[in-house]
């Protein structure tokens, strides 16, 4: 019997790079001059995978979100994987939002890939659901290349990342 080849769907968020991020936005706020003399700050929370962002109004929260995605963008953070609460307006007109992470794809994302992967004429190719992730499986490592190619410009919300290929 022919040796099956194989490849894992996942996506995830490494936090160290989160928390390097915010770092930098936070050094950043402190040193331009349009954040001068305002209160703005930066919390990482690593047990709920959120940041939490509060400014002095609507404008500079919004300024201060661009300068946390382009700071997660030069880190290599998959900004597909963020996902925004919506802004809150405060007392005195102290306005928060907070960024959520998400890890794993979840089950209807990896259906929506699986049944994908099946419609796209490949034979021999076989999408299991494990957990959070996909494993693809066939004989042929060159259909699992096409596999690979035909999902990369496909958009399903994350940043599939494809590992474990054996």
């Amino acid at each position: 019997m022919a040796k099956k080849q194989s490849f894992d769907i996942s996506t995830s968020v490494d936090f160290q790079e989160v928390d390097n991020a915010v770092n930098q936005a936070i050094r950043e706020t402190q040193t331009r001059y349009d954040f001068k003399g305002t209160d703005c700050s930066l919390e990482l929370d690593r047990g709920a995978g959120a940041v939490k962002l509060e400014a002095d109004d609507e404008f500079r929260l919004t300024q201060l979100m661009n300068v946390f995605r382009e700071k997660l963008a030069r880190r290599n953070v998959p900004l597909k994987n963020i996902y925004e609460s919506k802004i809150e307006v405060g007392s005195l007109g102290r306005a928060r939002v907070t960024f959520g992470f998400k890890s794993g794809i979840d089950q209807e994302t990896a259906k929506k890939i699986s049944k994908d992967i099946r419609d796209s004429g490949l034979k021999k190719v076989q999408v299991q659901i494990q957990g959070d992730e996909l494993r693809v499986t066939s004989p042929s490592r060159d259909e699992l290349q096409e596999v690979i190619a035909f999902l990369k410009p496909k958009d399903y919300g994350v940043e599939l990342m494809f590992g474990n290929y054996r």
